[in-house]
């Protein structure tokens, strides 16, 4: 059901940190606003598990260069993303920070296009659109080099 369930590597079990909340059959649904996903990182407990979980890998490096953050830009997580990229930021200042900012192909989608679209559909591509650029400013200021990844050409807004 969940793309790790094809994964073949075994991971350790401080390098995934899951937001039960926003699972497939959480409490709250899906993570669609950047707003959202920074205010998860606003909570002391969540807060506290991330940086364990930062400190025991970077105390296991003989010699820390930097960090790669990959992030999607087009929902809440962006906002995720922007709060662990200001970490990272604070905590380990003149280390590298790569983050790729990674947008989904959205056929048929564009914000130019909304009045052709059911109120959801603005809606959502309001949302996309916001998240996208929220989460590009925020992960490029904390960045040493900011790379948004995308298959559409547009960053799946028109």
């Amino acid at each position: 059901r969940l793309w790790s369930d094809y994964l073949s590597v075994c991971l350790h079990p401080k390098s995934l940190y899951v937001i039960r909340q926003y699972m497939h059959d959480g409490d709250c649904g899906c993570l669609e606003a950047f707003g959202q996903g920074e205010s998860l990182l606003q909570d002391p407990g969540c807060l506290e598990e991330l940086e364990d979980r930062l400190h025991f890998y970077a105390e296991e490096c003989d010699y820390l260069q930097g960090f790669q953050v990959l992030c999607d830009l087009h929902n809440g997580f962006s906002g995720v993303g922007a709060k662990v990229t200001e970490l990272l930021y604070d905590e380990y200042s003149g280390k590298g920070i790569l983050t790729w900012g990674l947008t989904p192909v959205m056929s048929n989608m564009g914000i130019l296009m909304v009045a052709f679209f059911s109120p959801q559909d603005a809606q959502k591509n309001l949302y996309r659109l916001m998240n996208t650029a929220l989460g590009i400013v925020r992960l490029s200021s904390h960045s040493s080099l900011f790379c948004p990844l995308s298959l559409s050409g547009s960053l799946g807004i028109k």
